[in-house]
C-alpha cells in the first residue's frame, strides 16, 4: 500500500468516523444498533491483498480508538480490527475470492463485525471493563450482525467503485 493510499484510506476512516458518530449513532434501530463504520471497514479490509489489509485493519482500529464516547483503553480496536483483518489475510486464499459472489461477501463482512464486536467484548472483559447482561449483549450482536448483512449490498457497490478509483496504476496489475 502506498503513503498515498494510506493517508487518503486514514482520511476516509475518518470522514467515515464522523458520519458514524453525527448521524448513524443517533438512529434508533430495532433490536440494536448498525456500525457502518465496522461494515465499511470490514468490507475494506476483505477488499485488500494481504499486506493491504492489514495496513487497512490497522488503520481503521485507530481510528476508531478515538472515539470519544469509548470507555476502552486505547489501541484494543487497532488490535481487534488488525486480528481480523489477518484472519481476512491469511484465509484469503482457502475460501476463494470473495468479491466475486456478493452473498458471500456479504455473508463474510456480518461475520467479520460480529465477530470483531465479540472479540471487543471479551478484551474488554479480560481488561476489567464492565459489560452488560449475556441477554443484552446476544441482543446487540444479533441486532448488529442482521442490520450488516441488510446493508452492506446497498453501499457494498459504491465502496467497490472508490476503492477501485483509489488504486494506483501498480495496484491495479
Amino acid at each position: 500500500m502506498s503513503p498515498v493510499r494510506i493517508i487518503s484510506t486514514l482520511g476516509f476512516f475518518f470522514v467515515l468516523f464522523v458520519i458514524q458518530e453525527s448521524a448513524v449513532s443517533l438512529i434508533h434501530f430495532p433490536i440494536s444498533g448498525f456500525s457502518l463504520y465496522l461494515a465499511i471497514a470490514i468490507s475494506l479490509i476483505a477488499f485488500e491483498d494481504h499486506n493491504g489489509s492489514l495496513v487497512t485493519g490497522f488503520l481503521a482500529g485507530i481510528v476508531l480508538d478515538l472515539s470519544p464516547t469509548s470507555n476502552a483503553p486505547f489501541g484494543q480496536w487497532a488490535l481487534i480490527l488488525t486480528g481480523i483483518a489477518f484472519l481476512f489475510a491469511v484465509n484469503r486464499d482457502s475460501i476463494a475470492d470473495l468479491t466475486s459472489s456478493p452473498i458471500t461477501f456479504v455473508i463474510f463482512v456480518g461475520a467479520g463485525v460480529t465477530l470483531s464486536l465479540i472479540a471487543y467484548l471479551l478484551f474488554g472483559s479480560l481488561l476489567g471493563e464492565e459489560n452488560g447482561s449475556l441477554k443484552h449483549d446476544s441482543a446487540i450482536l444479533l441486532g448488529n450482525l442482521i442490520w450488516t448483512v441488510l446493508f452492506t449490498p446497498i453501499f457494498l457497490p459504491a465502496l467497490s467503485r472508490v476503492r477501485e478509483y483509489s488504486l494506483t496504476a501498480r495496484e491495479r496489475v
